[in-house]
């Protein structure tokens, strides 16, 4: 009882600013083309990046001109507007750009990247200086000042404990409630539609059953490995021992994904979402590695582009590179897109 008093204050003053936008006394201003937005109710990892990604590269692939715009959380640079890849080269680093900004911009040839706090002033110094058809928003579900055509909402199926409680109770950014707003529900870490029905009846008694369902899952595609250009076979992980390490915001995910291609995990070290790495870090995971004895360091891309400015050896570490699978709904989407 005592815990869920500690949400008032946070339920106070996140509902006040929902009633605020609700009933107009704050208004959301409309970027001059199109806006899909991808975010979530819960803190922590649901897979916003990957399917920001896609969506971004779905839309580039139907001829669309795209710009991903993002806050560039914990990124050290102080300008109001940063651009990260200008769609042909990358013009800022991890540090300064904020890590997934970066993954992004890496991994999104020919689409922009931009970070700002104020994704609508974002938007309009974008839209000055390129040409954009479609802007696509990553974390943008609670950033209620900017308009948008499509607003995705990712649930992460493996967390429904972090669906009970506003926070710090809970994980929940916002009411469940707030999931009315979504035009679209994408169930992310499906093992199996089955073990998604619990979690699509709750959405569902809030919703109603008129906006789209997809399921999906997230799966490793290549290995990343020595200076971060090289892509290798998953095979190569077969029976090896492997140490793990990331700071991401669901970090045993990432474990039965490893295990899952047949390494054996000697062991394991989980830092805070969004670390910030430094050479006594790496020390610290290379003596763990050579005290677990094992025969390579794996991790995420996004903890990658992170240490291999600091690693000395980069032959002994390496990172999943991760991709979508639709279970279900894939179709649902893309008509969704197709009609921005």
């Amino acid at each position: 009882m005592f815990a869920k008093l500690l949400t008032l204050p946070y339920k106070v003053a996140v509902c006040s600013r929902l009633w605020l936008y609700e009933h107009g006394w704050i208004s959301s201003k409309r970027l001059p083309c199109s806006v899909v937005s991808v975010g979530n109710l819960t803190a922590g990892g649901t897979g916003k990046t990957p399917v920001t990604m896609w969506v971004a590269q779905y839309l580039a692939g139907q001829g669309k001109q795209v710009a991903i715009l993002s806050r560039g959380y914990k990124r050290k640079s102080r300008e109001s507007f940063l651009l990260v890849s200008n769609g042909n080269d990358i013009l800022a680093g991890p540090a300064d750009a904020g890590d997934e900004p970066f993954l992004m911009a890496a991994n999104c040839p020919g689409i922009i990247v931009a970070v700002g706090a104020d994704r609508y002033q974002l938007g309009l110094w974008v839209l000055e200086h390129h040409k954009v058809d479609c802007v696509v928003l990553d974390d943008g579900f609670q950033h209620l000042g900017l308009e948008r055509d499509l607003n995705l909402l990712l649930i992460d199926v493996t967390d429904s404990a972090g669906l009970q409680g506003l926070l710090p109770f809970g994980r929940l950014r916002e009411p469940l409630s707030g999931a009315q707003r979504a035009t679209g529900i994408i169930y992310t870490r499906v093992g199996n539609v089955e073990n998604l029905e619990p979690i699509r009846q709750m959405v569902t008694s809030v919703v109603g059953g008129l906006v789209p369902s997809i399921a999906t899952q997230f799966e490793a595609q290549t290995l990343v490995c020595e200076n971060g250009n090289s892509r290798e076979h998953l095979g190569c992980l077969q029976g090896i021992s492997v140490l793990i390490f990331c700071g991401i915001g669901n970090p045993s995910s990432f474990r039965v994904l490893v295990e899952g291609l047949g390494a054996r995990v000697v062991d394991e070290i989980v830092f805070s979402d969004h670390m910030t790495y430094t050479a006594e870090t790496i020390r610290h995971i290379q003596k763990r590695m050579e005290k677990a004895k094992a025969q390579i360091c794996v991790t995420t891309e996004k903890d990658l582009v992170k240490v291999k400015q600091l690693w000395t050896n980069l032959e002994s570490v390496c990172a999943l590179s991760l991709g979508i699978r639709f279970l279900e709904g894939q179709d649902k989407l893309e008509k969704q897109l197709a009609r921005v």
